[in-house]
């Protein structure tokens, strides 16, 4: 098993010894909601850690449908350690920043590698090779 619960295989690329949290893309918030068994095991290895939770907020708008119907989602948004951050004028600035820099344009992406390069951060994500466009040496967990 690798840090966080996730079987190696399951990890795109290993996560930094001193990782203090992860920050989820709208994929890992999707199979969250899916009740993915990796995505739980990450989680409960993160709460055994005191891990942080990263949900960037432009993430969260991709994934949430149904806030009644999305228990999952909804319990890890109330959690303690979760922090749901907005993608306020500074982080919009970066975001552009990096999407004219990758040549891409996937705002939430890019605000998820912001998130997680300010924090330290894994990515946990359905869709590295995005993630990789965007900075190849973000640390990912890959689902």
């Amino acid at each position: 098993m690798g840090r966080f619960g996730v079987a190696p295989r399951a990890q795109a690329a290993k996560a930094p010894s001193r990782m203090r949290g992860v920050t989820f893309d709208a994929g890992a918030l999707i199979a969250l909601d899916r009740n993915d068994r990796r995505v739980l095991a990450l989680l409960a290895r993160a709460a055994e850690l005191g891990a942080r939770i990263t949900v960037p907020a432009s993430a969260l708008a991709q994934a949430i449908r149904r806030p009644a119907k999305q228990a999952r989602l909804s319990r890890l948004l109330r959690q303690p350690k979760t922090a749901v951050v907005p993608l306020d004028g500074p982080d919009a600035t970066q975001v552009g920043i990096l999407l004219a820099a990758s040549r891409t344009s996937d705002i939430a992406d890019a605000h998820v590698v912001i998130c997680a390069r300010r924090n330290g951060e894994a990515i946990v994500t359905s869709d590295p090779r995005d993630l990789r466009r965007l900075d190849p040496r973000v640390p990912l967990v890959a689902l």
